[in-house]
């Protein structure tokens, strides 16, 4: 498969930035009658192949939805188990994500994590920062609203400091504010476990993303699945509101 050229047809073109929302780790346990913290670790070995396989396609970024704003509300030793999953996946896959050349960026607000995950999450990010790779991009604790409503509030305080007027404010100049905004927008959006919709996920960046929803549960998520995502998305006709 050849790289995006940037023309409106996807024809065989590969998409520069496919983000996924990773669903179906507790359903996927269930019918195992096995715990959920069975299906987040199945999850995460489903994670390492799709890094792996979207590397080794070229795609220059892949943003991951781990954990929304949302997934707080679950039962607390399930939140624990992930949070210790979470901690555990980041000091171990460093040496491989170094090996690959693939920088790790982690986004959301990680405020509401305890101190020891914030700073586990900061040294790892600064072993991968010079990687030229592969961007690989984490979203926890995130939600659209909160990304959008972050943006806003920043954008306010320079109105309110006298820096900017509100006659100043648009598009483009909120979108400066965005997570992610020094990166491309997704050009596809793969949501697993059938499921069809986005969950306050990348609410502003998929604004004009293809969407491809799959059947199957996230810890069986494959080669095959992969494939099947990228030809559903050549497929397409990208017109960005045009004709």
């Amino acid at each position: 498969m050849s790289k995006l050229t940037g023309s409106g047809t996807c024809s065989d073109a590969i998409p520069r930035h496919i983000a996924i929302i990773m669903d179906g780790n507790n359903r996927w346990a269930k019918k195992r009658f096995l715990p959920s913290i069975a299906g987040h670790t199945a999850g995460a070995s489903a994670v390492r192949r799709a890094v792996e396989m979207a590397a080794k396609a070229g795609i220059q970024v892949l943003t991951l939805f781990a954990f929304s704003s949302e997934n707080w509300k679950r039962p607390q030793a399930e939140v624990d188990a992930l949070m210790g999953l979470f901690m555990r996946s980041l000091k171990k896959e460093v040496k491989r994500l170094n090996e690959h050349q693939i920088c790790l960026r982690i986004v959301g607000d990680l405020s509401a994590f305890s101190d020891k995950l914030q700073r586990q999450i900061k040294e790892t990010e600064a072993l991968t920062s010079k990687n030229t790779g592969m961007v690989l991009v984490v979203a926890a604790n995130y939600g659209g609203r909160w990304d959008i409503a972050q943006a806003a509030k920043k954008v306010a305080c320079q109105v309110a400091e006298g820096k900017i007027s509100a006659d100043d404010v648009d598009e483009e100049m909120l979108a400066k504010h965005m997570q992610l905004a020094d990166l491309p927008p997704p050009d596809l959006l793969i949501r697993t476990s059938g499921e069809e919709r986005i969950s306050n996920f990348l609410l502003w960046q998929t604004a004009y993303s293809e969407f491809v929803f799959l059947s199957v549960l996230w810890p069986d998520f494959d080669q095959l699945h992969f494939d099947e995502a990228i030809q559903l998305y050549q497929k397409r006709q990208r017109r960005y509101g045009g004709r």
